[in-house]
């Protein structure tokens, strides 16, 4: 008999997906997309007309929200993509100390 590895968890979340799904074509300017696995926010969208197999195809250019890279990619505009979810945050810096820890205060003074 092989040896038994017992799994740990040690973390666990609620399941939520960090994606929904979204219709290419319902996809507007300033709103986000993944691309090749990134999250990135769309600068500039164009739409073809139907071809002879159909479908309208969406050129999406876009920019990573991390790294600032220029991302593009092409889909249907029938067929669904991949939004990130974007909970977006603002803090003011209070303070740096000597070892570069930063103290934060959000919105609602904490």
């Amino acid at each position: 008999m092989a040896d038994e590895v017992a799994e740990e968890f040690e973390t666990a979340d609620a399941g939520a997906s960090k994606t929904v799904p979204i219709q290419a074509g319902a996809v507007r300017k300033g709103g986000h997309i993944v691309i090749k696995g990134r999250p990135c926010k769309v600068i500039d969208i164009s739409t073809s007309k139907t071809g002879k197999h159909g479908h309208a195809k969406c050129k999406f250019v876009a920019l990573d929200i991390f790294t600032g890279d220029k991302k593009e990619d092409m889909q249907p505009s029938s067929h669904n993509m991949d939004a990130p979810v974007v909970d977006k945050k603002e803090y003011q810096v209070l303070m740096v100390d000597d070892e570069g820890f930063v103290t934060l205060m959000d919105e609602d003074g904490n």
